[in-house]
């Protein structure tokens, strides 16, 4: 067997722990992913999916997304709720 060595990445927890849970229903760790990530990367010498920069329509609407966070405007918890407030905010 091929000499190992560790790889650190820094990731967000609920990443983490969301990751974890997904990879363990297919019967993967995190370390099992991360090493079929790396070996596609060097049998295929490209990312094995598409990276692309957004669009300027993506681009404004991330932008209004991070808005919507950062000015914690309206909120909902259902579908129902998000149209009731459109049914009550719109201009008739």
């Amino acid at each position: 067997m091929a000499a190992s060595t560790m790889v650190h990445v820094r990731v967000d927890d609920q990443v983490k722990a969301q990751a974890t849970e997904t990879l363990a229903a297919m019967g993967l760790t995190i370390s099992d992913a991360v090493r079929v990530f790396l070996m596609r990367v060097v049998a295929d010498k490209q990312m094995p999916f598409a990276i692309k920069v957004p669009n300027q329509e993506t681009r404004a609407a991330m932008a209004e997304a991070d808005e919507i966070v950062r000015s914690s405007r309206a909120r909902f918890n259902s579908a129902s709720e998000v149209f009731d407030d459109l049914e009550k905010n719109s201009v008739k």
